[in-house]
């Protein structure tokens, strides 16, 4: 790949939103684990955990204003901030309302954080390398996603073998990590990057919405299996008795999947048909919900299933992300962004408040009828694209 203005500036944000991203896999599993331990209800576990995907899809339509006022980069570096200040508020109170505030306070830095990355990848990443770009930055996610929910068990096995790990020492962990991310992005070329060009069309949210709904809706779904299941999946595992670090190592099979298969679908954007890729992925996710609803009789088939909910619904989201760049070239890339981080954090907080209750009231049954309904749907939405090529 080669080397393009801005490159190094790019970079370092990129890597400083992967670092966010390894500390908040570190504790949204524990956080749902400690929550379960305390004798909060599953569907109360899983309202904790929507509310962040829920206060990032509400914030997102407000995030072009923000950046027009104060700026990308600042709004960036403002998110992390206020994400900072979540992981401190945990580990400062054990209370599940102060939790839930503190869930909507980093949710509010997400949304600046998550937006602008995007952003700023798809308006500098080259029109021919974009799909290779951010199938790495993805890859880095994805590494991060595998790597966070390990975490606890290694610590225990490292650190205190025989004895639990404290929540709270993983908490001021994690809030390290967050301030190593202010630190590789404060330097001044990192705030000379821009998202859009100068006089470009500035699409409202809405109008970009309407203008790719079919990739809304694989956005949507790609949330529901790769940020919505990992947390929800791990506190019904502790439900069924497994330790700590073995019911979080399922989130940790979630995020080894969608660290194995981003480079992969970015290499396909730049070369495959839209619409066969797409189909293809709404296959694997069908398999994926049948490992899930034999996963009773044969436990292994919990951490197959939730590789391929990160391996696939991660995917999904790389793809649609991808192609709504090359879709607003000359138009406001912020918007098309927007619109498929709306799309995700729609599925993200759908699906652990919907599995949450479905787990809840039908157990593994229910999970698997209302997955395999949205795996379907994929499939659906993908056979009615346009038969053209991956990239324009």
């Amino acid at each position: 790949m080669t080397a393009w203005p801005d490159a190094r500036s790019l970079w370092r944000v990129g890597a400083g939103t992967t670092l966010v991203v390894l500390a908040l896999s570190v504790v949204n599993p524990v956080l749902a684990v400690a929550l379960q331990r305390r004798g909060v209800s599953t569907g109360a576990i899983g309202l904790f955990a929507m509310l962040p995907f829920l206060t990032v899809a509400l914030m997102i339509p407000a995030m072009p204003r923000v950046f027009a006022r104060v700026g990308v980069i600042r709004a960036y570096r403002g998110g992390l901030v206020l994400g900072l200040l979540s992981l401190v508020g945990y580990a400062l109170t054990d209370s599940y309302g102060a939790w839930c505030l503190w869930s909507v306070v980093g949710a509010l830095g997400a949304a600046a954080e998550w937006n602008g990355t995007e952003a700023l990848i798809a308006f500098n990443a080259p029109p021919d390398q974009r799909g290779r770009f951010t199938g790495l930055y993805q890859t880095g996610l994805g590494a991060a996603l595998a790597l966070g929910p390990l975490v606890p068990g290694a610590a225990q096995w490292l650190l205190a073998p025989g004895r639990a790990v404290s929540t709270v020492w993983l908490l001021w962990g994690a809030a390290l990590v967050y301030g190593l991310a202010l630190v590789v992005t404060a330097q001044p070329a990192v705030g000379r990057l821009r998202a859009s060009q100068v006089g470009a069309v500035k699409d409202s949210l809405r109008a970009a919405l309407r203008a790719r709904p079919a990739l809304v809706w694989i956005a949507f779904s790609g949330g529901v299996f790769e940020a919505g299941l990992g947390g929800i999946t791990a506190a019904f595992g502790s439900q069924l008795g497994m330790s700590l670090g073995v019911a979080t190592s399922i989130a940790g099979a979630l995020g080894i999947g969608s660290f194995a298969l981003q480079y992969p679908a970015g290499w396909l954007a730049d070369h495959a048909p839209v619409r066969r890729v797409f189909t293809v992925a709404g296959v694997l996710l069908l398999v994926s919900v049948l490992a899930f609803g034999l996963a009773p009789r044969f436990a292994a088939l919990f951490w197959i299933a939730a590789f391929l909910w990160g391996a696939v619904g991660g995917a999904l989201y790389t793809l649609t992300m991808i192609r709504v760049a090359h879709d607003f070239t000359g138009r406001s890339t912020i918007a098309g962004t927007a619109a498929m981080i709306t799309g995700y954090t729609a599925g993200g907080a759908t699906g652990p408040a919907v599995s949450g209750l479905m787990l809840e009231r039908f157990g593994v049954p229910g999970q698997a009828m209302w997955l395999g309904l949205l795996a379907v749907s994929v499939v659906v939405v993908a056979l009615r694209m346009p038969a053209g090529p991956g990239r324009p």
